[in-house]
């Protein structure tokens, strides 16, 4: 009954989402506190006070028709001028609500662009490890996704690599920082490379191609670390924001996609993301919430127990001797595999109720994910299943 293709994508289904289902699973079995899953991006911060005090007041003074009414595909205009406001604020940019269409989360966003950018067989590039739902999000425009392999210990991007990956065919470079699944923030030397190789690129073979940054983590920067303002070194530039990860949202689908006033025919770019948001099925991102989230944009999550998590799991795993990524933002730690296959080590580690995500989800194998965004507790219990695998592998 299934199309070919969709056989395809369940065969491949997310390996995250598995590990999620499993970990439930496991806690049915041995309960919840014997379970330790860091497997989900899922932040288990709370959101701010003034989420919830805003959907009260919004709910209980606005008008129905408003509330759950339709308005213009690319969202309520006097919520993405607030947006590009706060935007300017923050980045001395000088945008209007014509440069920020809402989206369906950044997923939403994403795909909201590759339906506007591509035509069919045209490549986008992406730098492992990268976030695997990008496979789908290509395919479903008829895309073809090209890796550029990724660059161990530091996994900085490799721009000599990108430079030989980019061909005429090339639509899209995709980037993530900070990046899902290493926490690596990249530099603003980093940005400035890839904006020379893409601007040379482009001039080669008489082309435009688009730079998409997917910022979901933009907020979650530890260590005083600046996170680039991308549109700064690339004027072909999207940003792809969510409010799932800075205000601990997932579930809202909620998010926003920044359009460079500088790019290439930007209005007529601005037209079609709104024509693909409605014919993408999205119509609209969720009412209610672009007023939420406009009425929130100096709010932000209590970045110091991430942060607490951070240090504590990347200082107990090293100190078992486990090699660690050192993740500066989002709220990942990027582990090698001490065992030469990854999936394996995955096993392993279920044994002892540890369930984390193989680093070939990511295009990166020999590595494993393990997301922090859980409780303290969580990641101090472990710590002694760790240290068992540490001592049967003669890691310590």
């Amino acid at each position: 009954m299934i199309s070919e293709s969709m056989k395809e994508q369940v065969a491949k289904s997310s390996v995250i989402r598995q590990m999620f289902e499993e970990g439930a699973r496991l806690a049915q079995l041995y309960g919840a506190e014997n379970v330790f899953d860091f497997s989900l991006g899922n932040p288990n911060v709370e959101a701010p006070a003034s989420i919830n005090e805003s959907i009260i007041d919004i709910v209980n003074n606005t008008e129905s028709v408003k509330l759950h009414g339709y308005m213009n595909n690319m969202g309520f205009p006097e919520v993405r001028k607030k947006i590009a406001e706060s935007l300017n604020k923050k980045y001395n940019t000088h945008y209007d609500e014509i440069n920020i269409c809402m989206s369906v989360g950044a997923a939403g966003g994403m795909n909201a662009i590759l339906k506007t950018i591509l035509n069919p067989g045209e490549e986008v590039v992406v730098l492992a490890p990268y976030f695997g739902e990008y496979n789908g999000y290509v395919a479903n425009h008829n895309g073809k996704l090209v890796t550029v392999p990724p660059n161990p210990p530091t996994f900085r991007p490799d721009t000599k690599a990108l430079d030989k990956h980019i061909t005429a065919n090339t639509k899209a470079v995709i980037i993530n920082t900070p990046n899902n699944p290493t926490g690596v923030i990249y530099s603003e030397d980093d940005i400035k490379k890839i904006a020379e190789v893409l601007k040379k690129k482009s001039e080669e073979y008489n082309t435009d191609i688009a730079l998409v940054s997917d910022e979901p983590y933009r907020e979650l920067a530890f260590e005083g670390i600046k996170v680039p303002f991308i549109p700064d070194y690339y004027d072909n530039t999207f940003i792809c924001y969510s409010y799932s990860k800075s205000l601990s949202l997932p579930g809202e689908r909620i998010g926003y996609i920044v359009i460079s006033d500088k790019m290439k025919d930007a209005d007529e770019v601005a037209s079609a993301l709104s024509v693909a948001t409605r014919t993408l099925g999205f119509v609209n991102a969720p009412a209610i919430m672009q007023m939420v989230v406009a009425a929130n944009l100096d709010a932000q999550v209590n970045l110091e127990a991430y942060d607490k998590n951070r240090k504590d799991l990347y200082g107990g795993l090293s100190d078992l001797g486990f090699e660690c990524v050192y993740p500066e933002g989002a709220f990942y730690l990027f582990m090698k595999s001490p065992v030469e296959s990854d999936k394996e080590f995955c096993e392993i580690a279920k044994r002892e109720n540890i369930l984390i995500v193989p680093g070939s989800a990511f295009g990166c194998p020999g590595y494993v994910r393990i997301a922090y965004c859980v409780s303290n507790d969580t990641i101090r219990n472990s710590m002694s299943g760790f240290e068992k695998i540490s001592k049967s592998l003669g890691l310590s």
